[in-house]
This record gives structure tokens, C-alpha cells and sequence, in this order.
């Protein structure tokens, strides 16, 4: 339901922020030049000073009368004149601006309430976002004074002159060492967002605008250590179980490693993955790569290391108990009543996760998990969304996670066709299983593809549109690749080998040449970047050797596909481990690139756009 601006109460009060932040961004230019200007009245011989001082009086005088102009102008007259911005993009208003003209309703001044709350949102995000940039500005003039004056001392030590002092004063007397701007404007943003956005209270409002740094808790410590253990002991115990009465060499274990198997191996894959991911981060963190700026998480809102193996170790636990159990029953002759409950449990366990990641309670780290599923959306509606690096570096995440995918579909074959009570092996037999198994390899490639089609779009970069024909070549090799397993035959094998070498060999260059930055001929480092984050050189070429190495592991799949039901299973994982493994790899030096790009081309700062724009038509006819 949509109601009209002007029966909004919070509307001009809005209107009045956005306003006044104009005016603060505006500041410190206008600022600027009447600071020019005053210095070229007192150093320019040729401009008459009486000329000089009457024009910025003029000029105040000018800014006096506009100002005043504003507050007496009808807030209704000034809504006419106002257009939301929609900054927010969603499949919706992309396929609506792809298809409609919506010049001829920048004239509708309507508004819904949920619109109103995105706006106030995003005006709160501004504030915000402005002040911790002028905290920053403020930090970096206090370091500029400190350098200067150990750079100062230093000279005086190594020359033996105390020139000191006269250095420093005329730096403390500069518009570096003397201005209070920063501190005005720090001070009316502060003072304008406690009255607007928390009703005046002061309490909330710098809780809101000064950042707090995270506390170390020993709890996650404690419950990282208990969970470790009780996965090692669990471990234990399912090997000596597995061992003791040679399961797997019978025909029932051979059927329940076939089938049950890979419905667990799914916790596996997101077990390692998240490793690897808590791996990454300690990594990031210990050479000072500034991985939740490049990711964009809201600050103090990031997990570090210690958090994300708390939840891995918990969910290994979890997982390994639930497997250890159903074997258990599987083995024990006298619990065979119990055989069809337990076969749910892989189900509940699915289910129970996806509980835990959507619940809205403020639990178990509510904004990274919410941040997490925005970004899966982003990816599953990639052409519709701006592709930002968190969204592609998600979707390239689960590109490494394809045999999860199929894991998926094997829970929705074993349970929504009730395979889990027949157990008779009978998905790889239906033909819409078959159909699927094609189209879940590729989903996540799909993602990427599309991801580079939107990238190339919207900038106009060549390699967007190459990047894009390397997923292409792999989505091409996935369907050979399935279709030889499905349907075997040698002229499948081999349009499965050549593609997955092309695809194999392509993949290597984008990771090692355009991902990483690295084989550069003309650089200071042979054959590396010019800039290494890393103290030793030889990681990097035995990052790239082993990016070389696991890519064609990923090959192997291809060459023999007679093996026996186990050992078809166990190269399969292995594999699937190896290449998350390999992607893991690939995250650091990565996002090291990206962090060195930012920092090399002065490309690291955060834009916000704002809510409002004001027009005039009639100044726009004029112009």
C-alpha cells in the first residue's frame, strides 16, 4: 500500500537530514576555497584586499540569504522537487529498467512505508559511513605530525643541528597542524545523527557511530578444544568399529558404503571447506590483508579464525555422532527394528542445519550468517544483481563444492522418492535423476557465467567476457564428463578428455596469470608481482605447481570408470577434498592480489550513494 509523502511525519524530517548532510559533505570544499582564497589575498601582490574581503562577504552574505531562502520555502514544494534514487537493485527493478522507461514516473511523488524504512536505513548507513571517514582523516593528520616530528628528531641526532623547534612551528602553525575542521565536522555529523536517527539519545547514537573492537572471549577457546577432542575420540572409535569386524568387505557394508555414505560425505565437504575458510583467515589476518573491507562486512560483525573453527569442530561432531550411530545399528543384528529411523537421520541433520543458518533469533552469529545468505541469493539471481566480490568469490566457492551439489540431489532421489525404505539402488536408473545429475554439475558454473556476463555488461572489460569462456568450457566438460558416466562408450571418453584438458588448461592460466597476478615477465620479482605480501618467494612457486597438479587431479575421474562400487566412491572423495583444497589456495592469494590492487591503485574506500537527489526543471531547461 502506498501512501502519499506528505502525510508522512518522518518524511520532512528525512528530507531536512539529508539537507543538512549536503551541506557537511559540501563543507570542507567550500571551506578549502575560502581558505585558498584568503591565502592568495595575503601572498598575491596583485589582488586588492578591501576587493577581496568584499567579495567573501558578498559570498557569505549570498550563502546567509539561500540558507534562509530554504527554511522559508514549503516543505511540499520542496517534496515536488525530490526523487528517490534506487540505489537498491533487485531482479524486479532490473528486468523493469531492461524493459520499461521509468523517466515518465520521476514525476509520482508516492512512497511505501517499506520504502521509507530502506531510505532511513540507507540515510543511517550514510552518517555512519561519513563519520568513520573523518575519524580516519583525523587519524592520518595526527600521523603526519607524529612522522614529521620523528623524522625531525632523527635529522637533529644524525646532523647535530637543533633545527627542531623552527621546523615545528611553522608545521603546528600550517592548516595541517592548526585546523579544527575535521573536529567541527565530526561533532555536527555526531550531534545531527543522535538527534534524527535516536531520538536524542547520546548514549546510542556514538554506540552507533564509533566503531568498538571485538573482545577475545576464552569460551570459544574452551568449546573449540572439547569439540576437537570429541571428534578425534569419535573418529577413533568409527575406524576401530569399521576395522574390528570387517565391515567393508562384506557385501551389506559394501551397499551401506555405496549408499549411506555419500549422504554423510555432504558434512565432509562443508567441514573441510569451512577448515579451509578458518585457515584463510588466520592467514589474511597474520600478513594484514584486509579481507572484511575487500568482503564488505559490517564492522566488528566479521568472524576471525577462532569463531569459524568453533563451528566447523561443532559441526563435525555433530555429523560424525550421527554417522557413528546409524553404523552402529547397521552393524548390530538386534537393532534391525530401528534400521528405517535411522536412515532419517542424514535427513534431520540436513534439515537442522538449514534451521540453524535462516533462524532470525540473534544466535550463532546472526549477521554473518544473514550476510552469507544474501550474498547465495546474489549468486542463484547472478545476471539481475551488480556483482560485487564477495558475491563472485561465493560463487566460485561453490564451484569447488560440484560433488556436494550431487550429494543434494542424491537426498532429494534417496528421500523424496523413498528410496530410504526399499533400498534397492534404483535412482541412477530413473531418468529424471539422470536429467538432474546434468543439471546439478553445472549449476554452480552457471553462477559464475553468469556473474561475468553481468561484470562485462555493466564495465565493458574484455576479460569479463573471457573469464567467461573459461566456465563455459568447464560447464562443456561437466556434460561430457557426466554423459561418459551415465552412458560410458569411448567417443564419450574421449569428448570428455579433450574438453576437461581445455577446460584444465585455461582454468590454470586464469588462476595463476589474472587471479594471482603472478608470472609476470618485466617484473621485479621474476616471473612473480612486483609487490609479495609473503617474506619467502618459493611459496608462490609452490602454490602454483600445486594449482597445476590438483587441476589435473581433477581429471583423473575421466580415465577409468570400471572400479569396483568402493573404490569408485573413495577416488570420488578424494578428489572432491583435493580440489577444495585446492580452491583454499586459491582464496589467499586471491584476495592478496585484490588487497594489493586496492592499495596500489588508491581504490580503497567505500561509496554510499544517497537516498534523495533534488532537481529543478527549470534550471535543467536553462541548461
Amino acid at each position: 500500500m502506498q501512501v502519499r509523502m506528505s502525510r508522512m511525519f518522518h518524511s520532512e524530517e528525512l528530507l531536512e537530514t539529508h539537507s543538512e548532510l549536503k551541506q557537511i559533505v559540501s563543507s570542507p570544499k567550500e571551506a578549502a576555497d575560502q581558505n585558498h582564497q584568503q591565502k592568495d589575498s595575503m601572498t598575491g601582490p596583485e589582488v586588492d584586499p578591501v576587493r577581496q574581503t568584499n567579495r567573501n562577504i558578498h559570498h557569505h552574505e549570498e550563502q546567509v540569504e539561500a540558507h534562509n531562502n530554504y527554511k522559508r520555502r514549503d516543505p511540499l514544494e520542496i517534496l515536488e522537487h525530490v526523487k528517490v534514487d534506487d540505489s537498491l537493485q533487485s531482479p524486479k527493478s532490473t528486468i523493469k529498467k531492461a524493459f520499461t522507461d521509468s523517466s515518465d514516473n520521476d514525476n509520482e511523488l508516492s512512497i511505501s512505508k517499506e520504502e521509507l524504512k530502506k531510505i532511513e536505513k540507507q540515510l543511517r548507513l550514510v552518517f555512519v559511513e561519513f563519520y568513520q571517514k573523518l575519524l580516519h582523516l583525523k587519524d592520518y593528520s595526527f600521523m603526519n605530525l607524529s612522522a614529521f616530528s620523528k623524522i625531525m628528531k632523527t635529522y637533529e641526532k644524525r646532523t647535530s643541528r637543533a633545527a627542531s623547534t623552527a621546523y615545528m612551528t611553522v608545521v603546528d602553525n600550517s592548516y595541517l597542524g592548526s585546523s579544527d575542521e575535521v573536529n567541527f565536522l565530526l561533532e555536527k555529523v555526531e550531534s545531527t545523527f543522535i538527534r534524527n536517527f535516536t531520538h536524542s539519545n547520546h548514549k546510542k547514537g556514538r554506540k552507533l557511530l564509533r566503531q568498538k573492537a571485538k573482545t577475545e572471549k576464552q569460551s570459544i577457546t574452551f568449546f573449540t578444544g572439547f569439540f576437537c577432542g570429541c571428534f578425534l575420540a569419535l573418529l577413533v572409535a568409527t575406524i576401530l568399529r569399521i576395522t574390528s569386524q570387517q565391515f567393508i568387505k562384506k557385501k551389506k557394508g559394501t551397499f551401506y558404503m555405496e549408499n549411506i555414505f555419500p549422504l554423510y560425505s555432504l558434512f565432509g565437504y562443508i567441514t573441510l571447506h569451512m577448515l579451509v575458510y578458518a585457515a584463510n583467515t588466520y592467514y589474511w589476518k597474520r600478513y594484514r590483508v584486509n579481507y572484511p573491507f575487500l568482503f564488505g562486512f559490517r564492522a566488528g560483525t566479521e568472524l576471525d579464525y577462532r569463531q569459524i573453527f568453533l563451528l566447523t569442530s561443532g559441526l563435525a561432531v555433530v555429523a560424525l555422532l550421527c554417522f557413528l550411530i546409524n553404523l552402529q545399528i547397521e552393524m548390530n543384528s538386534r537393532s534391525q527394528q530401528y534400521k528405517t529411523l535411522t536412515e532419517l537421520v542424514p535427513l534431520i541433520l540436513v534439515v537442522l542445519v538449514l534451521l540453524i543458518t535462516f533462524c532470525p533469533l540473534n544466535i550463532l552469529y546472526r549477521s554473518s550468517r544473514f550476510f552469507f545468505i544474501r550474498c547465495l541469493f546474489r549468486c542463484i539471481c547472478a545476471p539481475f544483481f551488480t556483482v560485487r566480490l564477495a558475491d563472485f568469490f561465493l560463487a566460485d566457492q561453490l564451484t569447488s563444492q560440484f560433488q556436494a551439489f550431487k550429494s543434494v540431489e542424491l537426498y532429494i532421489c534417496y528421500y523424496g522418492l523413498g528410496e530410504h525404505s526399499r533400498r534397492q539402488k534404483k535412482c541412477h536408473t530413473r531418468g529424471i535423476y539422470n536429467i538432474q545429475y546434468f543439471i546439478v554439475g553445472i549449476i554452480p558454473y552457471w553462477f559464475r557465467l553468469a556473474q561475468c556476463m553481468r561484470q562485462f555488461y555493466e564495465e565493458g572489460d574484455i576479460n569479463r567476457a573471457f573469464n567467461s569462456l573459461n566456465y563455459l568450457s568447464t560447464i562443456t566438460a561437466m556434460v561430457f564428463r557426466t554423459a561418459f558416466e551415465l552412458k560410458k562408450g569411448n567417443s564419450w571418453k574421449v569428448l570428455a578428455l579433450v574438453f576437461s584438458a581445455l577446460a584444465v588448461l585455461q582454468n590454470t592460466y586464469w588462476d595463476i596469470v589474472k587471479d594471482w597476478g603472478l608470472l609476470q615477465r618485466l617484473s621485479n620479482n621474476p616471473y612473480l608481482r612486483d609487490k609479495l605480501i609473503l617474506p619467502h618467494r618459493s611459496i608462490y612457486f609452490i602454490a602454483m605447481v600445486v594449482d597445476i597438479a590438483l587441476r589435473i587431479s581433477w581429471m583423473q575421474l575421466v580415465f577409468e570408470m570400471d572400479w569396483s562400487p568402493l573404490r569408485k566412491v573413495a577416488i570420488i572423495t578424494v578428489t572432491s577434498c583435493l580440489e577444495i583444497i585446492r580452491r583454499g589456495i586459491w582464496n589467499f592469494f586471491r584476495l592478496e592480489n585484490e588487497h594489493l590492487n586496492n592499495v596500489g591503485n588508491y581504490r580503497a574506500f567505500k561509496s554510499v550513494p544517497h537516498p534523495f537527489s533534488y532537481y529543478d526543471e527549470e534550471k535543467d531547461k536553462d541548461e
